[in-house]
């Protein structure tokens, strides 16, 4: 008893017969109909999208003996002959298996010849990508100036591997992924042609197990069929495939949205029972986490009905959330193999997700959308009363550590941090001696702040003895010893290489030896590095409130629903 497999037995005999490629049917018809027939097409797509298939229909289209048309008839003996695979002037070349050079020069020769029936010789080479370099360059003459009667299809799945010269002198057809829609309605079609019985469930799961790829759906629609001896459905399909019950992946989600881990915990016990993929549970959380987030961000559009309570969970779910479980579910199904086990792995996902949850008391996310032009006031409330503090410290750090200067001058009571100048190091005091006698002192905590800053920008401090310095508070300086305090946690830092490198470049701006000597102490933000920080919260602060100020930003918010994200906006000299 012999038996037709299903993916050869309803494959496409005319472009009607197509699904989901109506841009590649609709030029070759165009091309077939006004007779500018091209010598070469390349077809690219992935497996099983009909790429051989529509360069059969064409074969046919071109050598009909009812005439050349998109509509061959599909009775005459050239029709039947090319459906059979035994047509004689239709030679279909491997090219996996014939790659050398060899193979093509004898494709050349034969191709001199006029075809023995029909109007055209076709050379349907599959996978042309395989082909080596001599082979293809064996071929490029032919393939620029064929002779009249010889058409070239080219068949490829990584079209990335030919020569672009090759690319240059052919027609190019992208065959599209079918999507699961299209997918589903061909099975349909089929089980219903064949006399079968089955769910909506089942039809879906083979659908989306297919990948895009419709001979890949055929395939798994035979393996169901024996599978199930009888009516194909969901539990059947999904045991057949190794996935899991749509069931499941609800209850995990609605353990997720009521912060219950130790439902959690016990589901994905229940489900360890059946040794599943765990890789595809997370593939299908994704799917399912998609759906729910177009529901609350389009809730025009139908996502479909099954197990999965989308409506639920999309007004018990804050959108941010779904996207963040979403990014989750994606990075763990990759993770997968460094996991100590797959099982761990899938726990630690969800974890990961339990840990990210609506605490109580948070708006749903109808809640969240209308008042849009109020969220992110808070943050830049927070952010502008911290920066309105460092500015404050900042201009108190300017009076208590420069030089005393008499309160009656009046451009001194008007300074600010932001204007002082940078002060030249000041002489040494007429009493010191000792080797520092000639050399500048460093005065004070401001002076050694300003000295860092002008070093950093003139090059003379850099890299990692620039990070020393932005580090280093200031101490004192006295009998030529500048004694500095740097935190514990930055300790490492103070490596005696780099102090020697500090005294170096000090000793050449303060024009006598330096002898650095480290304090750990707890430096309490009098250092270059936690001034630049806080002026950085200050302008950005002033960033964040001039451009939610602006009256064009304030008229979106207000007027659209704008949202604006104040981590997304950054000063001009950023």
């Amino acid at each position: 008893m012999s038996y037709l497999v299903l993916a050869r037995k309803w494959r496409p005999k005319r472009f009607a017969e197509l699904v989901g490629q109506e841009h590649v049917v609709r030029a070759l018809t165009n091309a077939l109909q006004t007779g500018r027939v091209h010598h070469a097409f390349l077809f690219t797509g992935t497996r099983g999208v009909g790429k051989t298939t529509i360069a059969r229909i064409f074969a046919k289209s071109l050598n009909c003996e009812r005439g050349t048309s998109a509509d061959p008839c599909g009775e005459c003996e050239t029709c039947l002959a090319i459906d059979a695979g035994r047509y004689i002037d239709l030679l279909e070349i491997d090219a996996a298996s014939n790659t050398g050079v060899d193979n093509v020069r004898e494709l050349i020769e034969n191709a001199q010849y006029m075809p023995s029936r029909g109007k055209y010789k076709v050379y349907l080479i599959d996978e042309v990508h395989m082909l080596s370099k001599p082979a293809f360059n064996a071929l490029l003459k032919t393939l620029e100036e064929p002779p009249a009667h010889v058409k070239f299809l080219f068949a490829t799945t990584d079209p990335e591997k030919l020569l672009v010269t090759v690319l240059s002198r052919c027609l190019q057809f992208n065959l599209k992924r079918l999507d699961e829609g299209q997918i589903a309605g061909q099975l349909r079609k089929i089980l219903a042609a064949e006399g079968i019985e089955a769910d909506d469930d089942a039809v879906a799961q083979l659908a989306r197990a297919a990948d895009g790829s419709l001979r890949d759906g055929l395939s798994l629609l035979d393996q169901a069929i024996a599978y199930a001896g009888g009516r194909l459905d969901g539990a059947t399909v999904a045991s057949m495939l190794g996935t899991v019950d749509r069931t499941r992946v609800q209850a995990l989600l609605a353990a997720l949205a009521d912060a219950d881990g130790a439902r959690l915990l016990a589901e994905v016990a229940q489900l360890a029972e059946f040794a599943p993929d765990w890789g595809s549970i997370l593939e299908a959380f994704a799917h399912a986490l998609h759906r729910i987030q177009v529901k609350q961000l389009v809730p025009s559009v139908d996502v479909g009905g099954d197990a999965i309570d989308v409506e639920g969970l999309a007004a018990r779910l804050r959108p941010e959330l779904v996207q963040l479980w979403y990014q989750m579910a994606l990075h763990g199904r990759r993770d997968l193999e460094l996991a100590p086990s797959p099982r761990s792995g899938f726990e630690m996902t969800l974890l990961r997700m339990l840990a990210f949850r609506p605490e109580a008391g948070d708006p749903a996310p109808s809640q969240i959308r209308a008042p849009v032009r109020h969220a992110s006031a808070p943050a830049a409330h927070v952010r502008a009363e911290a920066a309105a503090r460092a500015r404050a410290q900042l201009q108190q750090e300017a009076t208590d550590l420069a030089p005393s200067v008499p309160t009656s001058d009046p451009m001194r009571q008007a300074q600010s941090f932001e204007t002082i100048t940078p002060r030249q190091p000041s002489a040494p005091a007429a009493t010191a001696t000792g080797p520092a006698a000639s050399a500048l002192l460093v005065t004070d905590s401001e002076h050694w702040l300003q000295l860092v800053r002008e070093l950093a920008a003139s090059g003379e401090l850099k890299g990692a003895v620039k990070v020393l310095a932005e580090h280093a508070a200031f101490r004192g300086h006295t009998d030529g010893m500048l004694r500095l305090a740097i935190a514990p946690e930055h300790e490492h830092l103070k490596s005696p290489r780099l102090v020697l490198q500090l005294d170096a470049v000090l000793s050449r701006r303060l024009g006598g030896p330096a002898q650095v000597r480290f304090e750990i102490d707890a430096t309490q933000g009098q250092t270059a590095q936690a001034r630049s920080a806080r002026e950085r919260d200050i302008r950005q602060a002033d960033a964040e409130a001039g451009f939610l100020a602006d009256p064009a930003i304030q008229r979106l918010v207000q007027t659209h629903g704008a949202q604006v994200l104040p981590d997304s906006i950054r000063p001009l000299d950023a």
